[in-house]
């Protein structure tokens, strides 16, 4: 029998998540009720093919849709005429040098047919902890010292959870995507979790793939050595200008 309710989480927050395909599928996806967004408790969830979304004043609620939008990383594209007008950008990229800044950018945002963030300020404070426990990182998009876009998510084994990315000007978070990609996909990570479908994100190379095949390689790559701390040196320092050459038309 198809299961109606989502389960309710224990207190404890290195308690186990039922398993991902247990979810209802009205709504498509929900899994579980409660518990707390400790840094235990996120990393498990990740682990399991498992995020958190709701709203202020609900308890946390944890997703596990099927299908899953994914980004491979060798595989996310810029249109051309964005590409030529990355030639004369100013811009620069960096990683985790203002995640806190990226974070409240993304909760910020307005999003269409949205009222109000998900980001509340306890998710904020969340992430933050993952990101001082060398869990959490962003890729920011300068322009001088001005923060011009950037996104942020979870990375476990080579496994990353992409959470949310923002634009402060136009096609800001497109560079973001595009030079985090780059550098996964030179470190021999896969995968980018884009976690819901929507009528953007294929424009830049997302593809739909079911929640069966995305636990099975979440599995496999967060079990895989990682890259834990700050990403600040590895990732290094580079022009956006750069991805007007490498990222697939």
């Amino acid at each position: 029998m198809m299961r109606q309710r989502p389960f309710l989480l224990s207190a404890e927050p290195d308690s186990p998540f039922p398993p991902a395909h247990l979810a209802v599928h009205q709504p498509e996806g929900l899994l579980a009720i409660g518990g707390d967004l400790s840094v235990p408790r996120l990393l498990n969830a990740y682990r399991g093919g498992i995020f958190p979304w709701f709203s202020e004043g609900q308890p946390p609620l944890w997703w596990s849709p099927d299908p899953r939008m994914v980004f491979f990383t060798d595989q996310v594209r810029l249109s051309s005429r964005f590409r030529r007008s990355l030639r004369q950008s100013r811009w620069d990229v960096r990683a985790d040098s203002a995640f806190d800044q990226v974070v409240e950018a993304c909760a910020g945002a307005p999003r269409p047919g949205q009222d109000g963030t998900w980001i509340t300020a306890g998710m904020r404070a969340a992430y933050g902890d993952l990101y001082r426990a060398g869990h959490a990182h962003s890729v920011e998009v300068f322009e001088d010292d001005a923060l011009v876009g950037g996104i942020y998510g979870v990375a476990i084994g080579r496994m990353f959870f992409g959470e949310s990315m923002f634009s402060g000007r136009s096609g800001g978070s497109k560079v973001a995507l595009a030079a985090l990609a780059r550098r996964l996909s030179a470190w021999g990570w896969p995968l980018i979790d884009a976690q819901v479908e929507n009528d953007h994100l294929p424009t830049l190379g997302a593809v739909s793939i079911t929640r069966d095949v995305f636990l099975s390689r979440v599995a496999e790559l967060t079990a895989l050595p990682g890259m834990p701390g700050s990403w600040a040196d590895a990732f290094g320092r580079f022009p956006a200008s750069e991805l007007a050459h490498s990222a697939a038309p």
